[in-house]
């Protein structure tokens, strides 16, 4: 008679705040966080980004490569605005690519909210997942480390995007809307 051992789930998270000043038109910011096609757009790839319905969009992360493994997430988000605040969501998420895991789970709750000074914002990010039995020999303490620092290097990415991204298409926006 064999045992089946537990699988051994794993769980990690990141956050990351931001303030940015915005030297011109902060009065604008409110409008600017209701376009939220271009706002994705300047925050995240735009290229990687599918805009599902109204405040609802699909979005393939960039492809990972983890232990030999070329992870590829997609995550559903919803977007909400209110007051001059930006909301983004994951709804549901999957892993392309990689049938030998079942129970994957990506969190994300972002806030961006404009101020008299420019932008404010804090993300959470988190994960969980039972790894595969190809990844089973790694301590448990090592994969989160890495998946700690994966999550890290992504909200760091979408931090620089936002700092530069973002306010150039906010700039841009402003020439265009009179």
């Amino acid at each position: 008679m064999t045992r089946q051992l537990p699988a051994m789930s794993l769980a990690f998270q990141a956050s990351q705040q931001i303030n940015l000043p915005v030297p011109q038109n902060t009065e604008r910011l409110p409008a600017y966080l209701y376009e939220q096609d271009r706002v994705l757009a300047a925050i995240l790839d735009g290229e990687k980004l599918t805009r599902l319905g109204p405040g609802s969009f699909s979005y393939a992360v960039t492809s990972l490569n983890v232990f030999q493994l070329q992870i590829n997430p997609v995550v559903s988000l919803e977007v909400d605005n209110t007051d001059g605040t930006l909301t983004i969501r994951a709804t549901d998420s999957e892993l392309e690519g990689l049938p030998l895991i079942d129970d994957f789970e990506l969190g994300l709750e972002a806030i961006m909210e404009a101020t008299p000074k420019g932008l404010e914002g804090k993300a959470l990010l988190s994960v969980s997942v039972t790894p595969p039995a190809l990844l089973k020999l790694i301590p448990k303490g090592v994969l989160e480390s890495t998946g700690q620092s994966i999550l890290s290097g992504i909200l760091l990415a979408i931090k620089a995007r936002v700092g530069q991204q973002l306010i150039k298409d906010f700039r841009e926006w402003c020439q265009e809307q009179p």
